[in-house]
């Protein structure tokens, strides 16, 4: 199985809720805490590359505009290699990632793409999300860049910072046209 499709298939299990045994249910680390502790950082970074990867993989399958589709087939590219990169910073930090988990909004976002019809109503609504989630990444990254606890994540972070940029301004530039 390739990488990506390792990935999408782990995406797939996390929106259905069953990435981790309901037994097994780890406690999720603050979000707060995604700037400062390596766990917290690669519990929230995680759970962002699978929404990406996920909603991305929506939109491929149901926007009709090719610009959509190509920024989506982007995201999927794109944080499939961050999160790789991000697992071989871990294990060269020495820290064992905990298993992603999408958070309720991310989930209830995923939902709302489902049940969206393709078309113009669905691109509104994934741009729009992209916002948001790409900020939040942003956040976590450039954050935990300047002040994480781990060398070699806070190298991965600070390597992310110019990615998750890009991305946030092409999703801002592709909402204001789909409106």
């Amino acid at each position: 199985m390739t990488p990506t499709r390792t990935l999408l298939s782990a995406a797939a299990l996390a929106t259905a809720g069953l990435a981790v045994p309901a037994a097994a249910t780890l406690p999720t680390p603050p979000q707060a805490a995604a700037t400062r502790e390596a766990q917290a950082y690669l519990f929230h970074a995680g759970a962002g590359d699978v929404f990406e990867i996920t909603s991305s993989t929506l939109a491929v399958l149901k926007s009709q505009n090719p610009q959509v589709r190509a920024f989506a087939t982007t995201l999927i590219d794109h944080h499939s290699q961050t999160t790789n990169q991000t697992l071989a910073a871990a294990r060269a930090g020495g820290v064992m990632p905990p298993p992603p988990e999408l958070s309720p909004m991310q989930k209830s976002m995923i939902a709302q793409l489902h049940a969206a019809a393709p078309g113009a109503a669905f691109d509104r609504l994934y741009l729009q999300q992209q916002v948001p989630a790409h900020e939040q990444a942003l956040q976590i990254n450039s954050g935990y860049a300047q002040g994480g606890d781990n060398p070699a994540l806070r190298a991965n972070a600070q390597a992310a910072v110019p990615v998750v940029t890009a991305h946030l301004e092409q999703a801002r530039q592709l909402n204001g046209p789909v409106r």
